[in-house]
């Protein structure tokens, strides 16, 4: 399995998700936002940091890179596609996920470890969890506060696309919602960041089931 870990102008995450994957037991790539083709990827990863300098709102500029039209393509084949903080609000502004990312309620920046709650651990995501289990990522957003209209909500929890949740909600968004996926379940969009999360040195290794999840389910189809 090969990922391709997508590098825009103020990306600042892009090293910590390759390492995230290469300690997960599979390839990766850094790959530039003006390349026009992702063949031979086998998934996408996303990565936070302010692309574009967040000019015009966070992850608009970084939606109309040449790059987009392939993560786009590959979605549409099934392929998994994670994006976290800054890369969740592209998903967004993309149309793979539903929703928006909005300012934080308290208008400050949050930098911090976040105890979450995983609420659907039956995702190419999230299998390797307990249902309800408490896990530990790091947070370090402004524009976190996850909106969806009442209809967008519905459509979630109908389909269990609501994977995770804050315990402790730092940003206002709706329902403590900290990470979603599509329909399809093959796009995973949250703002806690578990590629930071890999080390109990560093304060937690949650993530790491989070990285083993997504290439266990990759293998059982292709291996």
């Amino acid at each position: 399995m090969k990922f391709a870990v997508l590098v825009f102008p103020g990306s600042n995450c892009d090293r910590d998700m390759y390492n995230a994957a290469i300690k997960s037991g599979v390839e990766a790539e850094y790959v530039d936002y003006r390349t026009s083709s992702l063949e031979g990827f086998d998934g996408v990863l996303i990565p936070g940091g302010f692309s574009f300098g967040d000019y015009l709102r966070s992850g608009a500029m970084a939606s109309v890179a040449p790059v987009i039209k392939e993560v786009k393509r590959l979605a549409e084949e099934g392929k998994p596609v994670l994006g976290v903080c800054n890369g969740f609000q592209i998903l967004t502004e993309i149309g793979l996920l539903p929703g928006a990312l909005l300012h934080n309620d308290s208008h400050l920046f949050v930098s911090r470890n976040e105890q979450l709650k995983v609420v659907n651990n039956e995702t190419k995501f999230t299998n390797l969890y307990e249902k309800d289990e408490t896990v530990v990522y790091p947070v370090a957003h402004g524009e976190g506060h996850y909106y969806c209209t009442d209809d967008m909500y519905d459509a979630l929890e109908a389909n269990n696309q609501i994977i995770l949740k804050y315990i402790d909600n730092p940003n206002g968004s709706h329902d403590d919602i900290a990470g979603i996926v599509n329909e399809a379940g093959n796009v995973c969009g949250m703002m806690p960041h578990p590629e930071r999360a890999l080390e109990t040195l560093l304060g937690t290794d949650s993530g790491v089931k989070l990285f083993e999840s997504m290439v266990n389910s990759w293998r059982e189809q292709h291996v």
